[in-house]
């Protein structure tokens, strides 16, 4: 029963906390927060591939791996991911294998999101573990974020270019 008496919103805006963190330390701005059936957050994480030279170290698997480590068990059954953006198919397969029961996002990535953007839930039957998928929680807020991070590289990779422009 998709996470019944839970406050999507409210973990939401945990998870977009957790994004700032990504966006502050110029990281792709992606958070996430795993809830257990009792509305605790037993894991929380955002984007650090380029930080930590781990290109797994995504937000949803840091916030599984910490909630696993709570839990003392790789199993997350009765727990909820919630992520600002759609997960990747990397963080599905890490989904999957900890058996976490729903997951909740903010925004579509129509590039690589693996849930609905470039996979469906059809096309994952094969999976031996099944989820309950959510999506549009705080939809523009999420996508504002990645929008204008990604707006802002481009500003300044033009800024760059002039600069060697006018200096050759």
């Amino acid at each position: 029963m998709e996470g019944a008496g839970l406050q999507w919103e409210k973990y939401m805006e945990e998870a977009l906390k957790e994004a700032e963190k990504a966006r502050e330390r110029d990281e792709v701005p992606v958070g996430c927060v795993i809830v257990d059936a009792n509305g605790d957050i037993k894991g929380r994480g955002f984007n650090r591939p380029i930080a930590e030279k781990d290109p797994t170290a995504h937000a949803e698997i840091i916030a599984i791996r910490e909630a696993c480590i709570r839990a003392k068990n790789y199993r997350l059954s009765r727990c909820f991911l919630v992520s600002t953006v759609e997960p990747c198919l990397m963080c599905v397969g890490a989904i999957v294998h900890s058996r976490i029961e729903g997951v909740v996002f903010g925004c579509r990535d129509e590039k690589a999101g693996a849930l609905l953007s470039r996979l469906s839930p059809e096309e994952l039957r094969w999976l031996n573990h099944k989820f309950w998928i959510r999506e549009g929680i705080l939809k523009e807020r999420c996508r504002k974020l990645l929008q204008n991070f990604f707006k802002e590289k481009r500003r300044q990779k033009k800024k760059v270019r002039r600069g060697t422009e006018a200096r050759s």
